[in-house]
């Protein structure tokens, strides 16, 4: 899939944001998925889960998408490539299934996890890491909120992924479908482990 050209100016726009909650122990985190649009107005909502420490990330997250059955997403927005404990996301297979464009956000540098991926996960890891890589590295985005951010970008180019960006963040830098889809999953999560 070539890049799309995305006009995050349109009053039409629509993001499906996608985030999660979890913690030590749990054996899965609940995924969160909010589709918003440029107004911030709330316009779907889903759920899924992800293995703790496995590889199924990818998966779920396309099946909400297609739960949502909706054709009037123009961008899929993710926090985090890497979630639930290493479970790693394929932006580039997302991308290619839903035919959509895909930004991932992360909010801090960091040196890589290769090495913690290797650790946790001894003879087993080489697969992982051979994800991870795919992955590419991130681009350093800064926002007109001042906020840097870190992506990885599929099939959008990095000056429409900030403007889209940018026009879904009130402050700082977490877009609105990303925040408001983490508190969902906290929520579901809050209210019981979902059912696998």
């Amino acid at each position: 899939m070539g890049t799309v050209r995305v006009h995050p100016n349109k009053k039409a726009i629509r993001v499906f944001g996608v985030a999660e909650s979890f913690r030590k122990g749990d054996l899965a985190s609940v995924l969160g998925g909010v589709v918003m649009r440029s107004d911030l107005i709330i316009d779907g909502l889903c759920l899924g889960h992800a293995e703790v420490g496995g590889d199924d990330a990818t998966a779920s997250i396309l099946a909400m998408y297609r739960l949502l059955k909706r054709d009037d997403v123009n961008v899929i927005m993710l926090s985090g490539c890497i979630i639930s404990s290493y479970n790693i996301v394929d932006i580039d297979a997302i991308a290619e299934k839903t035919a959509r464009p895909v930004i991932c956000l992360t909010y801090r540098e960091s040196p890589g996890i290769e090495g913690a991926i290797r650790l946790r996960f001894g003879k087993e890891a080489e697969a992982k890491v051979a994800r991870y890589r795919m992955l590419g590295e991130r681009l350093r985005i800064v926002l007109r909120t001042g906020q840097a951010v870190y992506t990885r970008l599929t099939s959008i180019s990095e000056s429409d992924a900030k403007r889209v960006i940018e026009s879904f963040t009130l402050q700082g830098g977490v877009p609105e479908p990303l925040r408001v889809a983490r508190l969902l999953a906290h929520a579901r999560r809050s209210a019981g482990q979902p059912d696998t």
